[in-house]
């Protein structure tokens, strides 16, 4: 049987990420990525704002590269998107499907008939009467607007996944203890608490590396892409430029805040084991300081994940290695193949 091969389609805010992935007997092989930009205004926090935008560029993105298939597994991000504990009936997975609507109605912040519902066991089903599990909804139309755009692009989604599930899949250390995974994207962060891998808590923060971006901008009075290079060199690094280095440790603030109040959450839901670690991910990750000011702020080690910890890349290596270099910001894509594989 010939190997199968799965791409892993990101759409963010500024820019669209392709992981190429084929299947083998230890795991899964990364066979091609690309990227690329997106116009400003495209897409806002998961929403598509500018529909021929954004098929344009993946049109664009396919004839540039040689992917061996135009079937994608996409990811969607939302800030309405919900993901909370429930209990529903113990039944067989088709009936199960067809029921949740009835079941969940009470629980949801939307009309159940203008969500994609979905749910995530997290038990073994056995004998009983019902089974506790992650409740996953998504406004609908939001999630077939990203899907229209795409097919317009000549392309097939085979399969939707969360994009905070497909980051956590990429980027979890997988041991028997508790750890944050926090994916930082240009506006949104995503917060997966996991035990071994099962996610506990999601959260999304309607916050991201584009909200320094404009205080560098406003501040300094300088254009956005000046803003956004000096922001990549300096960070928190006061050495490399106490000025904007003080712009960004204000403008930080707000975001490690939100971090702060989730993890304060999950210790306050129960009697439960506290988190361990943060695994960063995503572009926003990369903000040179980033990492030691959470450990210091919030008392808790962050570490820089490697999204292809679980992945093989026959590529890697050398100047030219692409994703190598941006792989932090090919979580998702790369989780999402995990997913499939």
């Amino acid at each position: 049987m010939p190997a199968v091969t799965h791409i892993g389609l990101d759409i963010g805010s500024t820019s669209i990420r392709a992981v190429e992935a084929t299947g083998s007997k230890d795991r899964p092989v990364i066979s091609n990525f690309g990227q690329a930009m997106l116009p400003a205004g495209a897409m806002a926090a998961g929403v598509v704002k500018d529909p021929r935008a954004v098929t344009s560029a993946l049109k664009q993105l396919w004839n540039s590269q040689d992917f061996k298939t135009k079937d994608v597994i996409l990811g969607v991000s939302h800030q309405q998107v919900v993901v909370r504990d429930v209990e529903v009936s113990n039944l067989a997975p088709k009936e199960l499907k067809q029921s949740l609507p009835f079941q969940v109605r009470d629980v949801l912040p939307m009309n159940a008939d203008e969500a994609v519902l979905d749910f995530y066991p997290l038990e073994q089903g056995g004998n009983g009467d019902t089974i506790v599990g992650l409740l996953v909804a998504a406004p609908k139309r939001a999630v077939l607007d990203l899907v229209n755009a795409v097919e317009h692009a000549g392309l097939h989604v085979q399969n939707v996944d969360l994009s905070c599930f497909a980051a956590l899949r990429a980027a979890a250390l997988v041991a028997d203890d508790t750890e944050a995974v926090i994916d930082v994207g240009a506006e949104t962060t995503n917060l997966v608490i996991h035990i071994d891998g099962v996610p506990r808590i999601v959260r999304s923060i309607p916050r991201g590396g584009d909200e320094i971006t404009r205080a560098i901008a406003t501040r300094m009075g300088m254009p956005v892409g000046e803003a956004e290079a000096l922001k990549r060199r300096v960070g928190l690094i006061s050495g490399e430029g106490p000025e904007i280095a003080e712009v960004i440790l204000e403008a930080l603030r707000p975001f490690v805040g939100e971090i702060r109040s989730s993890l304060d959450y999950y210790r306050a839901t129960g009697p439960r084991e506290p988190v361990s670690r943060l695994a960063l991910v995503g572009g926003g990750a990369l903000l040179p300081g980033l990492i030691e000011r959470l450990t210091g702020e919030l008392g808790i080690p962050a570490y820089l994940s490697d999204p292809l910890q679980w992945i093989n890349d026959s590529r890697r290596g050398g100047r030219h290695d692409v994703l190598g270099r941006f792989r932090s910001s090919a979580a998702v894509s790369i989780g999402l193949t995990l997913g499939a594989a």
